[in-house]
């Protein structure tokens, strides 16, 4: 039998009512997350990653400023069901930070500069699990601890100014995983960390994968973190996704150009070819939503497009190896070398 996923979204689309007309940040999104599981969403700038997570959360403004369209529905830990675009206020605010949680891009503006941050992560704790406020302050004390932070029981009663950006970037995490989420939404969690606190935090998500069954979507810039933590990776441009599929296919097989520009974009150490080789990029910038072109929106990006191309927008189809891909030309790439 199957397993009934924790979190299961579709057709999500988040749209942003603007004095030019109605903006689609993310079109027609659909997946699936399972307990155990991590989904890595990858993409420019621009191409609506942050715009779904935030959406997800119910943390957009509401209608009319922004149209929500589609479902999310979530397996709550008491095995009821919550279509969480759906749900009333209150009961949002009973699942955020407790069984669905998330890490902020960016701490310098998620952290409140007016609260210590002890109590900032002992909030949480006390809301949602109603432990006593000694209690929930040695949890933080721990969960600093955890996360890479050292005396972490002094920093309690400290600031987020008096903590460096990369400190800062740890507490959210902290805060994030307080209650134990069943889901947990990084955006870009390691920005800020040097590859050695970045590589604790990774190994701290997976333990509690492990201990917890906790779903993660990682949403990243990093390939090379993609590598390493993702089941499954899901790349958007332009408000769609454009590829999804296991991790190995789509990291050294993708069908997509878009794929293929990502990975050609990542400098790679190679001796032989030092300082000699170019960096490849893509050109061009990702489309005005308020002008999206007719057809394919990568096309005018695109070294592999045709006519067809510019004229309707190409389906997610499915592509072979359990992936998906939005592309006319999958086919022919396919035989292709990346």
């Amino acid at each position: 039998m199957a397993q009934e996923p924790l979190l299961e979204v579709s057709h999500l689309s988040v749209t942003f009512a603007t004095e030019n007309g109605p903006l689609p940040a993310v079109r027609d999104v659909s997946f699936r997350l399972s307990a155990g599981e991590t989904l890595a969403l990858v993409g420019e700038s621009g191409s609506g990653k942050s715009v779904a997570s935030l959406a997800l959360m119910r943390l957009v403004p509401p209608a009319p400023r922004v149209s929500l369209g589609g479902s999310a529905h979530f397996c709550a830990a008491d095995g009821s069901r919550h279509d969480l675009l759906a749900l009333a206020p209150d009961a949002m605010r009973r699942l955020r930070g407790n069984e669905i949680s998330m890490i902020f891009q960016e701490p310098m503006t998620s952290l409140n500069p007016v609260h210590r941050i002890g109590e900032q992560i002992a909030e949480a704790i006390i809301f949602h699990q109603g432990a006593s406020h000694r209690a929930a302050l040695a949890r933080a004390g721990e969960l600093l601890e955890k996360v890479g932070i050292p005396d972490a029981h002094r920093r309690l009663s400290a600031f987020p100014h008096h903590l460096s950006g990369g400190m800062r970037q740890r507490v959210m995490i902290a805060m994030a995983l307080a209650c134990t989420p069943r889901v947990l939404i990084a955006d870009e969690p390691t920005t800020a960390l040097d590859v050695t606190v970045q590589a604790q935090i990774l190994e701290l998500l997976k333990e509690l994968q492990h201990a917890n069954g906790m779903a993660v979507v990682f949403i990243t810039h990093n390939l090379g973190v993609v590598a390493e933590i993702a089941d499954r990776v899901m790349v958007m441009y332009a408000g769609l996704i454009v590829e999804e599929g296991a991790m190995v296919p789509v990291m050294t097989r993708p069908r997509m150009p878009y794929t293929r520009g990502l990975l050609h974009s990542v400098p790679r150490i190679d001796p032989e070819t030092l300082g000699s080789a170019p960096l490849t990029a893509i050109p061009g910038t990702v489309p005005d939503p308020l002008h999206l072109p007719p057809g394919c929106a990568f096309a005018p990006r695109c070294a592999h497009a045709e006519p067809a191309c510019a004229a309707a927008p190409p389906p997610l189809e499915p592509a072979g190896e359990g992936r998906l891909v939005r592309c006319r030309r999958w086919r022919a790439l396919a035989e292709a070398p990346a």
